[in-house]
């Protein structure tokens, strides 16, 4: 059952091609998604079927999200300049994080750490209130950068153990 949850993640992330970004249909969407995002784990959890499998379906739903989400927000959103610096140095280290993880284990790693949770779940919220104010996505880039790095840290812990018990395998 979660992994349908997480599989509908992925085509309601498709799915939002079809709206207009401006819609309510979009942003039900939207919500839809995040919702499932939480819902899909909460329940792997309770009914005590948490799988490597599902956590690395889990990340490729949230890569599909992202990457849906992009081409469709960025044009529209208004930023300031030192915003855009801030997520810029956040997807580097997120970036440079991956490339270490494949030169260590020969694969990417996305360890579902909480702070890499609480990160995707304020950008999850901020994002629909950027038209009010930027303190709610600055935040959200606060604690990204904070799990970005914490991100770094849990690689090499398991880099310098070889333990990837902790790392899903992409």
């Amino acid at each position: 059952m979660p992994n349908i949850i997480t599989i509908l993640r992925i085509a309601g992330s498709l799915g939002m091609f079809l709206c207009d970004v401006t819609g309510v249909v979009f942003w039900i969407m939207y919500g839809l998604c995040g919702i499932s995002d939480i819902a899909d784990g909460w329940l792997a959890r309770k009914l005590r079927c948490v799988t490597k499998k599902g956590a690395l379906l889990d990340s490729l739903a949230d890569i599909c999200f992202v990457a849906c989400l992009c081409p469709l927000l960025l044009p529209i959103l208004e930023l300031p300049q030192w915003l855009w610096l801030w997520a810029g140095v956040i997807v580097a280290i997120k970036v440079v994080n991956q490339f270490s993880a494949v030169w260590v284990h020969g694969h990417c790693c996305f360890p579902h750490t909480l702070a890499n949770k609480w990160a995707g779940f304020l950008l999850f919220i901020a994002l629909p209130t950027i038209i009010w104010s930027i303190i709610p996505i600055s935040i959200a880039a606060f604690v990204a950068t904070f799990a970005a790095i914490h991100e770094g840290c849990v690689l090499a812990r398991a880099e310098s153990s070889r333990s990837t018990d902790m790392l899903n395998p992409c």
